[in-house]
């Protein structure tokens, strides 16, 4: 193909059971804005745009176990959410109704539960290097 299409990345989606409970849940969180109300979904998008995030209702939803356990429902995605202060973001994580997970791998990182379970992490910037794959 000479000329690819133009993709952009609208939104990761998240599953609920309650599409807009999460949804208030990640708006007390990021500061973001209600872009998109539907039946059964919602999209918030950061102030001046950019890629959002959606959740969608899935009535079966199960929480994910992590670390993962054998035979028990295993994450498939998590976000990573940059801070610039570890500790103040996590009491604010806390405040807005996330659970810290009992499991912490690294001590530059946090790892958090929104309230039906998906795993996101709290983590300090990094200088960026560029690698190949």
């Amino acid at each position: 193909m000479s000329h690819p299409p133009r993709l952009t990345l609208s939104a990761p989606v998240l599953d609920a059971p309650d599409p807009y409970a999460l949804a208030a849940f990640y708006q007390r969180l990021l500061g973001w804005t209600v872009v998109q109300k539907d039946a059964g979904w919602v999209k918030l998008r950061p102030p001046g745009g950019g890629t959002g995030l959606s959740f969608q209702a899935e009535p079966l939803h199960a929480r994910p176990v992590w670390p993962a356990v054998a035979g028990e429902q295993q994450i498939q995605a998590h976000l990573d959410i940059e801070v610039d202060d570890l500790e103040a973001a996590s009491r604010h994580a806390e405040e807005a109704g996330a659970v810290l997970a009992e499991v912490q791998p690294d001590e530059d990182v946090r790892v958090f539960r929104d309230p039906v379970g998906h795993p996101f992490c709290l983590f300090l910037r990094e200088p960026e290097s560029p690698t190949e794959l």
